[in-house]
């Protein structure tokens, strides 16, 4: 049998890695060693109070609510979003009807880059993997009848992020809501697209610099929304460990406190509502251990490295999706099973929020019959299993408890290590993270050859022949209608003298807020009532900002 490798989190190309000796002991998928069983000896060094504690109390390793859902259970919020607005906006309605509590907006890959739907650059991907937004206009049209005062939205959306934020205000004016009642998050993490999903804009610095804007933007007026997830999920979909999903995650957050405070913000004022999104794959307890090291982690962050003082800046809140990395092509009906355990991860972990994975998301985006079975499978764990009857019902156990601590302390030294490079953006410059995903998914893809790592129906019990499923396909005619439909706004706006000398200043006015280091939300929404595009404001701060192709060669 060919020996386990335990890696080495911190740094170095994989030709270059010098590997400890093989453990003899099985490992997780971070390479962590598993003991036979588990003592009281294991978990002898902790002190209960300090370390575990009571659910609700610091270090907050039992859940952020001493009643967790014996009062309220998790928000079940299934991502959703493609071809138009008016598809996706018939598929809220759908969710909502069969129980889901929270929206969840997915938007296709133009929205993401900050590109117009009649972009060169977006022939062929309109709405393909998200819903297609270009204007003001298509926001108004996703959230027809939907009350936003009444649903929580989450917008799973980076570069552009400050824009989609400001056509959702703007929806809400329109609806007479006041923004003290909006209710969501926008996921405005941008560090991790430079780490893992590479949807950037802009260079690190200037982008951060957006993300810093909502956040004081939000502090002011938005006292109940969340301003930024910050995520883990796509850097362990790119390859990383849970403990390098972690580490890199925390640090990731410890840089947007950092660049807060010296825009001069309260932490007390603004940490409440920073939010936190976690991956959740196949190693059931070291997920749950690595949901309990991270609110631990983070609540020693903001009190001891920051001086929070309001327990609220204390926690760290979660939402989670299973994995879609983990979604295999192979019997796709067997991906009902892996979400299903995943789902009870992320729960027994305490989530506060979950989405579960379709079993055709590996093939397509989702169809509604298999959308409903996702959602029924959180229902499931909520309505019948009965682990929602106690708080953390897994905390005491020797093994999760050990796990718990190991996770925490090699996260640790990966942050520890990344302060030693200067930072998050000096790291970012430095390749560190990149490097450290390949190789760790470089690792993992030599055990899954090797047999060490099981997937099942792809290198173990193998069909020949296995079903195929349905799937959702979106017509070419999406993308020529939703063209048709952007340029036939741009010719109404050119024909109306006001509205175009309205646009021409709005622009001009984001782009010299841009230029003078001030907040450019405000100018965001103005643009975006004078109905300037994303692919135009995006241009207008590009123009300020600059490009960014990437981080250098290692």
């Amino acid at each position: 049998m060919t020996p386990k490798i335990t890696p080495d989190y911190r740094i170095g190309p994989v030709a270059d890695r010098q590997h400890p000796a093989p453990s003899t002991d099985p490992t997780t998928i971070s390479g962590l060693p598993i003991k036979q069983v588990y003592t009281p000896e294991d978990i002898g060094h902790i002190e209960f109070l300090d370390e575990i504690g009571h659910p609700g109390q610091f270090p907050y390793t039992r859940g952020i609510h001493a009643d967790m859902y014996r009062t309220k259970v998790w928000t079940m919020r299934q991502f959703a979003g493609f071809g138009s607005a008016a598809q996706t906006n018939e598929r809220f309605k759908y969710l909502l009807e069969h129980g889901q509590t929270g929206l969840s907006t997915a938007f296709d890959l133009p929205t993401l880059m900050g590109r117009d739907s009649d972009d060169p650059l977006s022939l062929g991907e309109v709405g393909k993997c998200g819903v297609a937004i270009s204007s003001l206009e298509d926001m108004r049209v996703l959230f027809d009848g939907i009350r936003l005062d009444q649903v929580s939205t989450s917008m799973t959306i980076n570069a552009p992020a400050a824009i989609l934020l400001a056509f959702y205000i703007c929806v809400a004016r329109d609806q007479g809501v006041p923004l003290s009642k909006l209710r969501g998050t926008l996921q405005n993490d941008i560090l991790k697209e430079f780490h893992a999903q590479n949807e950037f804009v802009f260079p690190p610095g200037p982008s951060v610099k957006l993300v810093v804007d909502t956040i004081e933007y939000g502090t002011q007026h938005m006292p109940q929304w969340n301003t930024v997830s910050v995520s883990g999920y796509h850097i362990r979909e790119a390859g990383a460990t849970a403990v390098q999903e972690l580490a890199f995650t925390l640090a990731d957050g410890i840089c947007y406190v950092q660049e807060s405070i010296k825009r001069g913000l309260d932490v007390d004022a603004f940490a409440p509502r920073l939010s936190f999104f976690w991956d959740v794959h196949n190693e059931f307890f070291e997920e749950v251990a690595k949901f309990r090291a991270a609110r631990r982690m983070w609540a020693r962050i903001m009190r001891d490295r920051f001086g929070a003082k309001s327990e609220r800046s204390w926690w760290l809140r979660t939402h989670a999706q299973t994995a879609g990395v983990s979604l295999t092509e192979q019997q796709p009906l067997v991906n009902v099973i892996r979400v299903a355990y995943q789902a009870l991860a992320a729960v027994l972990g305490g989530t506060q929020s979950l989405h579960t994975n379709s079993m055709d998301e590996t093939l397509a985006l989702p169809t509604e019959q298999a959308v409903k079975v996702a959602l029924r499978t959180q229902q499931i764990i909520a309505e019948e299993t009965g682990v929602t009857r106690t708080v953390d019902p897994l905390g005491g156990s020797y093994f999760v408890e050990a796990l718990t601590s190991e996770v925490e302390k090699r996260a640790w030294e990966i942050i520890e290590h990344v302060d030693e490079l200067g930072g998050v953006l000096p790291a970012i410059e430095q390749g560190y993270f990149r490097r450290s995903i390949a190789d760790s998914s470089h690792r993992f893809g030599q055990e899954f050859d090797a047999g060490q790592r099981v997937m099942v129906g792809v290198n173990k019990y193998v069909d020949d022949d296995y079903e195929r499923i349905p799937t959702l396909v979106i017509d070419e005619s999406v993308e020529r209608e939703q063209v048709a439909r952007l340029r036939a706004m741009r010719a109404r706006r050119a024909a109306d003298p006001a509205a175009r000398e309205r646009h021409r200043r709005a622009l001009a006015a984001l782009q010299e807020t841009a230029r003078s280091g001030g907040n450019v939300m405000p100018a965001l929404i103005e643009a975006s009532e004078a109905l300037a595009t994303v692919g135009e404001m995006m241009n207008a701060m590009k123009d300020v900002f600059g490009s960014y192709d990437g981080a250098p060669e290692w």
